[in-house]
């Protein structure tokens, strides 16, 4: 399937603006007494409101006043998939998104104007999942087999198809890929026999276990090995008069990443507070051990693989050694044909800056927070 790159319009048509609101902090350096007040579109690469950037990234840093601290007025919209998401921010809808890198350098082979200033998940979190009873036990199994994706827009369907093909097959001849969203309705998917395995991330299969379901992985080739998965991606047409704003949003995501990977419970409290839809309707005592246990498990693909909170650092730093592993991955997943020149997508400048925050200040709140 070829992607479509036609700009979106000015309004995302299925888009829906959400906010919340914000508290005080000081958790170090912020913007400086000369930067002005703005405001700043997020488009989350998801249909669905859950346990992951939407919480970690926005809702920490908004409700704790890292976006304040900066003079950052956040919102939200949310797009079906990373291409949607990319879309959003090229044309103007949006101005920051946490986008599948392999749909960035997709994006920039077809001239759509955008550029990645940071990194997100740096773990790898696709994996294939199987029922417990499924006698599929790898690649080799394949071959007619239909496999649920998230969207065919999402970046589950060219991981989907890389996996098919570092098993020697086609995946538009030996294969069928199924949209099938994420929770309850992958699982029904699954379950129902619709889908004979799942092509998600670990922090939805996390979701789907705490309603009760178990499920078996398969593992994944050594091709996945180091590959980047979100990525910061903003329009390049502005980049260069927003480039203070861009750093201003990253130093207060990254800070908001910290704090949750050091409380995951409290980021999680916080969640709630700013996206109360998150709960369905349920008390929070009823939802904060699982939906926790689904954002730690997102937090532990978006965070360093080694070490401690305490010791993370270089927040948003992708090599060129991962560029090349990501590049490689995205040919086989025929999101691109050639070669994307980094210089021109990949703009790591603003990065010194995002990082300079007073870490050991987030780590002390992050321990001693109380959720209001």
């Amino acid at each position: 399937m070829k992607r479509k790159w036609a700009l979106l319009p000015a309004a995302l048509a299925a888009a829906l603006v959400l906010s919340g609101c914000g508290g005080g902090a000081d958790e170090g350096a912020a913007a400086g007494d000369g930067a002005k007040e703005a405001k700043v579109t997020f488009a989350i690469a998801s249909a669905v409101i859950g346990p992951k950037e939407e919480v970690a990234v926005y809702a920490v840093a908004k409700e704790l006043g890292y976006f304040a601290e900066e003079k950052l007025t956040v919102d939200t919209i949310n797009a079906d998939g990373s291409v949607a998401a990319l879309q959003a921010v090229a044309s103007g809808s949006g101005d920051i998104t946490a986008a599948d890198s392999g749909s960035v350098l997709g994006a920039a082979e077809k001239n759509v104007p955008v550029k990645a200033i940071g990194g997100l998940v740096q773990n790898w979190p696709w994996v294939m999942a199987v029922k417990p009873d499924s006698t599929i036990t790898g690649g080799a199994d394949l071959r007619g087999k239909k496999i649920g994706v998230i969207s065919l827009a999402s970046g589950s369907a060219p991981y989907a198809r890389a996996y098919v093909k570092a098993a020697g097959l086609d995946p538009a001849k030996d294969v069928e890929l199924l949209p099938v969203g994420v929770g309850a309705q992958a699982a029904a998917a699954l379950k129902d026999g619709k889908v004979d395995m799942l092509a998600l991330y670990t922090q939805a299969y996390a979701v789907i276990e705490n309603s009760g379901i178990a499920l078996k992985y398969l593992a994944n080739p050594d091709i996945f090995t180091g590959i980047r998965s979100l990525s910061f991606s903003v329009g390049a047409r502005d980049f260069e008069a927003k480039r203070d704003v861009y750093e201003r949003f990253l130093r207060a995501a990254y800070k908001a990443m910290l704090f949750s990977a050091k409380n995951p419970e409290a980021a999680m409290r916080i969640g709630y507070k700013v996206f109360p839809q998150i709960l369905a309707g349920k008390a929070v005592d009823e939802r904060l051990a699982a939906d926790t246990k689904s954002l730690t498990a997102w937090l532990k693909t978006a965070t360093p693989a080694s070490g401690t909170p305490e010791q993370f650092g270089d927040w948003g730093a992708i090599s060129d050694q991962e560029w090349a592993k990501t590049q490689a991955y995205t040919k086989e997943a025929g999101q691109i044909t050639g070669d994307v020149d980094l210089k021109k997508l990949w703009d790591p400048s603003l990065l010194s800056g995002a990082n300079n925050f007073d870490k050991a200040a987030v780590l002390g709140k992050a321990a001693t927070y109380t959720a209001g």
